[in-house]
């Protein structure tokens, strides 16, 4: 028997920068929930305002197994709430709610971007149920649902709050972490060098936005055939935990040769960048120095972040390990070819080609079924609204908390015929 709303614990970890999840535990406590948050550091605690419910680990990376296992208990808690799955901190707890049959609610970015947010109940990415979800599955559950779905639109409206949040949260961590000694971030950089970094893409934003659009023109009025690459955050879990590269140069050598090797002469390949791409990886340089070790310098470009649309609706097809925005392409009819794992990976739509035959005659998606995919989809686990903006998080939190109060999580409703209601979109930017 599920518990009672008086008898429901949410543990919360980490979250996305911001106030999305200090605000998502005050309308959990309003409906009646006991609500718990453990911080890691300065930047963890600012953004919680409930200060009697927040917890803090000062201790070393060593004793978080113990002190997880012991919070659990010790709360009685029934929920695990966090914001991706794979650091060590979150995967470490997953386990020891798995282990006690406690419900975990994962956030992510949403898999169809720009306005939608990823929620889902055991896992996310590589770790989501829809990894096990055949498209014929997928249409058996939709059936007898009619709705008019909402086309992706273009523009990600968040970006600089996006990263205005991440240069605020990391000068918390920078600045006022002396009681947070044993804190070490999950990626292979520094506080102080992760928060220049978000310093230097605040001040360069307008350097960069310009920079794009006269590559963008470059590529816009060059009048040639162009296959897009679409590329990640080197440090992303994504990229690390669900692709097969130990590092974006493996990924960039791989795709330049198949390239030179495959596609037609006159054939050009465009690497569009991460809207986050903030420097720590050398991507342009390595772009620059393999394309001119296999002949095809000429051929190859590099545009920094902005607007996917703009290139992608003249793109012939589009590479990635996993990004998110392959969906894009595929709502498009371009072909893919993805390298990693990821929960658009489903042989109806996703080419299997070896490299050089893709860029070569690459095979086109069947678009009915990616429809239908993308339709699961927004019935399921795509909320609408988002992090970091305030008009994002109203729309979000309108819809999120009654799918994470009810007894089935968002895929088993759909199969077994009881749908959550859904807002159509309605964001403005």
């Amino acid at each position: 028997m599920a518990p009672s709303q008086d008898d429901r614990c949410f543990l919360f970890l980490q979250g996305p920068h911001g106030p999305f999840f200090g605000q998502l535990g005050r309308m959990l406590r309003a409906a009646g929930c006991r609500t718990w948050r453990v911080g890691f550091n300065r930047g963890d605690e600012a953004f919680w305002p409930d200060a009697a419910s927040y917890i803090p680990f000062t201790g070393a990376l060593e004793q978080w197994p113990e002190r997880i296992a012991a919070l659990l208990d010790e709360k009685r808690v029934t929920d695990l709430v966090l914001y991706g799955d794979t650091r060590p901190i979150h995967a470490e707890a997953v386990a020891a709610a798995r282990a006690r049959g406690l419900t975990v609610h994962v956030f992510e970015e949403g898999y169809l971007r720009p306005y939608w947010v990823t929620y889902e109940r055991g896992g996310a990415n590589g770790h989501s149920r829809i990894m096990e979800l055949g498209v014929p599955q997928m249409r058996a559950a939709l059936e007898g649902l009619d709705l008019d779905l909402p086309d992706a639109p273009a523009r990600w409206g968040d970006m600089r709050q996006h990263v205005f949040y991440g240069a605020l949260y990391h000068a918390f961590v920078l600045l006022r972490n002396t009681a947070y000694a044993g804190f070490r971030p999950h990626r292979g950089i520094t506080v102080a060098q992760e928060f220049r970094l978000y310093l230097r893409r605040l001040a360069l934003m307008p350097v960069h936005a310009l920079d794009r659009a006269l590559a963008t023109r470059r590529i816009k009025t060059g009048g040639f055939p162009y296959h897009l690459a679409l590329l990640q955050l080197e440090h992303d879990a994504s990229f690390r935990e669900h692709g097969p590269f130990s590092g974006m140069t493996e990924f960039l050598e791989l795709l330049i040769a198949g390239f030179a090797r495959g596609a037609p002469a006159h054939h050009h390949l465009v690497f569009k960048a991460h809207p986050l791409e903030d420097g720590r990886t050398p991507i342009r340089r390595d772009i620059r120095r393999i394309a001119q070790a296999h002949g095809v310098a000429h051929r190859v470009h590099y545009v920094r972040g902005g607007k996917l649309a703009r290139l992608m609706n003249d793109a012939r097809s589009a590479v990635t390990v996993n990004s998110t925005a392959a969906q894009q392409a595929l709502w498009r009819g371009l072909p893919l070819k993805a390298f990693g794992q990821a929960v658009y990976l489903k042989p109806e739509f996703v080419s299997d080609q070896p490299i050089e035959a893709f860029f070569q005659t690459p095979t086109r998606p069947d678009s009915r079924a990616y429809r239908d995919y993308r339709h699961f989809l927004l019935e399921t686990s795509q909320v609408t609204g988002s992090f970091y903006s305030a008009r994002g998080r109203r729309q979000l939190l309108r819809q999120v908390v009654d799918m994470m109060l009810s007894p089935e999580d968002p895929y088993e409703a759909l199969q077994a015929g009881r749908p959550a209601p859904r807002q159509h979109l309605r964001l403005v930017t």
